[in-house]
């Protein structure tokens, strides 16, 4: 590594804490104070003409969960395990068991009366939709009426609300939702972005002498905020007792019977699983105990319906694919011929796909040429391959490899191998479309940048896929895991339940050598005779931002030869005083000045447009006019109503590294600003310094904070599901 030592600049004496990066979402539109809605914004698109990617997007949704909901309603009986549970565990099953029965949980399960419970409503079911039609509704919950945002606004301004999130509560809560948040002013907590002590004052506006801490509704409404809180940071679900005891530092007198409403009531789910235990206390129990040893320990969690059930109905689609054998198309030598011809793990990743319906593959960058190889071959035996990456940087970096463009809408099939998004296949905005089944007309999906998939997107490839297909989860497993919940790739490599190839194709040069170091847990020196990787020094969040815009602007293309339209920046978070919201703004004052005429914004400004939370479309601003602001989007025209700008669309020269995934440039700006360190960690770092194909700058200001973060922070834990809901319906592979 070599170091560009530069003249220093004035300290900046406003520095604020930078918090961590809440990936894929944008800049947050009016809300209670501190709140920050992330409520899905419309894709625009083209117009009338075409149909809203988000809207087809959710519809998708609507029919897949439909179709779990059926499946598991199929599935009769109580769950046996837990017998031999105690105190507030036992008492929460026994509850939860009683509501599955259809018996009200007695009085006495938590060691007091129950407060009176309202009865729970029966739950709307949407119909199933029909295939989308063409609409230029933005995507989201339905329109609510007028008047009806018009009453809401009235109770919000009641009880010192700000009347800007009438529409979405009205949507949200639909008709008569100024009778029910009068009802229940906690309702007001399902917002996005809506705290609990915001919730709070409201209540007490509203309600008076009445609203107490140890109000039922109070205690329902925290406990589902504090799940929805642990989806956004990767949980599927929560154990009871860490819930319980958040819920108690939030102020709820009584946790275990907040759990037990919000069960009664259909707001969450309880679940248990069966906890592992080492051989040698196996052995000794089966040794004094003979034949009638203690029942396995268990844990007990507690979760949101939406993302259980998508948790199990991906469990049961990858166990299909597992279970089964792959429909034969091309016969075993010709499967052997072509894995012949290929070379090192590309050989063995063809022949295991050959005999298996789903197949793991692990590697770096360089890696990927595996999948693609696999791809040419399956396309040349006659099958129906597919690439498909979670977002369009991804799916364009691969088609670049693939040297194929991007797949257009459904057609009788491409000349070669093509790259689609997830949400382009699942919509049939891109790709083969389905067939009279409704499955993926398909025989073959390789998804590159797997472990951007959380157990939505999985479910619904999962559940997409024909019987006899093939499935191949590529990725790199050092990288930052999804924005939404879950970690598939991660738990589907600890399970061991299929075939997994890893790479041996190391990522080549001094960029690849400092990567692959990071990924073992090494920061360690690396030769850069062409300044390939490069430190830059800073003392504070003021110099940060000056030697970042200095170095996109003049010194990458000066000594490296890489405009600065190719060169990305990336830092930790939005906030703080070297946040993307600061360096955007410097680094537009000097790429592309303007008055920001639409909400900030000028033609040729490079942004970033998030229709959905963790969804990220990279793009430039064509225009704007009435309609909204004109954007072009990996080469799609994209329109965003004037409405939604704020909340949806932001600068994009610099980004986070959640924002930046599935994406390679030719040179990367990597910001470490001071009051960044609480946000580093291992597979942050990873991922950010991976961002470069050909030159690196790192804007060093966290002193041993970068070596530390490397060697000793590794990913965040999630509680998830899946390895356990497979483990029963799978074999373990050696």
């Amino acid at each position: 590594m070599s170091t560009e030592p530069e003249p220093a600049t004035e300290d900046t004496a406003h520095a604020v804490d930078t918090g961590p990066e809440t990936p894929g979402t944008a800049e947050p539109a009016g809300a209670a104070s501190e709140a920050r809605p992330d409520e899905p914004a419309g894709d625009g698109g083209e117009a009338a003409a075409q149909v809203s990617e988000v809207e087809a997007e959710l519809a998708a949704q609507r029919i897949e969960r439909e179709r779990i909901e059926r499946r598991k309603a199929e599935k009769q009986g109580p769950i046996d395990a837990g017998g031999k549970l105690s105190g507030s565990a036992a008492d929460l099953l026994a509850a939860v068991r009683a509501v599955e029965s259809g018996e009200k949980p007695a009085a006495t399960v938590f060691g007091a009366p129950e407060p009176a419970r309202r009865p729970a409503p029966e739950p709307v079911r949407p119909p199933r939709p029909a295939p989308p039609e063409h609409s230029a509704e933005p995507a989201g919950p339905a329109g609510a009426a007028p008047e009806t945002v018009q009453s809401v606004r009235r109770v919000l301004a009641e009880g010192g609300a700000p009347e800007g999130l009438a529409t979405q509560t009205a949507a949200l809560l639909g008709e008569g939702a100024q009778d029910a948040l009068r009802e229940d002013p906690w309702l007001l907590l399902r917002v996005a972005g809506v705290r609990p002590e915001q919730a709070d004052g409201f209540a007490r506006a509203l309600l008076g002498a009445e609203c107490g801490p140890d109000d039922e509704r109070r205690g329902r409404a925290v406990t589902v905020w504090l799940l929805e809180q642990a989806a956004l940071a990767g949980h599927t679900a929560l154990e009871l007792p860490r819930l319980t005891a958040t819920l108690a530092q939030r102020g709820v007198p009584d946790p275990d019977a907040a759990v037990q409403s919000t069960l009664a009531e259909g707001e969450a789910l309880a679940f248990q699983d069966a906890l592992e235990e080492t051989g040698a206390r196996r052995e000794g129990e089966q040794d004094e105990e003979g034949e009638e040893g203690e029942e396995r320990p268990v844990r007990v969690l507690i979760g949101l319906e939406r993302y259980a059930l998508a948790e199990e109905s991906l469990a049961d689609g990858l166990a299909r694919l597992v279970n089964s054998a792959p429909k034969q198309d091309g016969s075993a030598a010709d499967w052997e011929q072509a894995a012949a011809s290929a070379q090192g793990s590309a050989a063995e990743l063809i022949r295991a796909v050959a005999g298996h319906g789903l197949v793991l593959h692990t590697g770096g960058e360089a890696s990927l040429a595996e999948p693609a190889a696999l791809l040419r071959t399956a396309h040349a035996l006659g099958l129906r391959a597919w690439a498909a990456a979670p977002g369009p940087l991804g799916r364009d970096r691969f088609a670049a490899l693939l040297g194929a463009a991007p797949a257009e809408p459904p057609s009788s099939g491409p000349k070669a191998p093509a790259a689609v998004t997830v949400t382009g296949l699942l919509t049939g905005a891109e790709g083969p479309g389905r067939d009279a089944d409704g499955a993926l007309d398909l025989d073959l999906l390789v998804v590159v940048d797997a472990p951007q998939l959380d157990v939505e997107a999985g479910a619904l490839l999962a559940e997409s896929l024909p019987d006899g297909a093939r499935l191949v989860l590529a990725g790199d497993p050092a990288v930052l895991w999804s924005v939404g919940p879950g970690r598939v790739f991660a738990d589907l490599l600890a399970a061991r339940v299929c075939p997994q190839i890893a790479s041996r194709r190391p990522d080549p040069g001094p960029l690849g050598e400092l990567v692959s170091g990071i990924g073992i847990g090494e920061l360690g020196q690396v030769e850069a005779p062409g300044k390939e990787v490069v430190i830059v020094p800073v003392r504070d969040a003021g110099e940060a931002v000056h030697r970042t815009v200095q170095l996109v602007a003049d010194s990458v293309p000066r000594a490296i030869g890489v405009p600065a339209e190719e060169t990305q920046v990336i830092t930790p978070g939005h906030g703080g005083a070297a946040g993307t919201r600061v360096l955007n703004a410097a680094l537009k004052e000097r790429l592309n000045p303007g008055p920001g005429r639409f909400g900030g914004f000028d033609p040729g400004d490079r942004v970033v447009h998030t229709p959905a939370p963790g969804r990220v479309l990279p793009g430039r601003v064509v225009t704007a006019d009435a309609e909204g602001l004109h954007l072009s989007c990996a080469g799609e025209t994209v329109i965003v109503p004037r409405d939604r700008v704020e909340g949806s669309v932001r600068h994009g020269w610099a980004l986070t590294a959640h924002q930046a995934l599935g994406g390679r440039w030719p040179a990367a700006v990597v910001v470490l600003p001071g009051d960044a360190v609480q946000a580093l960690s291992r597979p942050w770092i990873y991922t950010a310094f991976g961002r470069a194909a050909r030159h690196l700058s790192v804007v060093h200001g966290v002193e041993q904070a970068l070596p530390r973060a490397v060697a000793e922070i590794p990913a965040k834990p999630r509680t998830t599901r899946l390895p356990r809901l497979l483990a029963p319906q799978t074999p373990t592979t050696d």
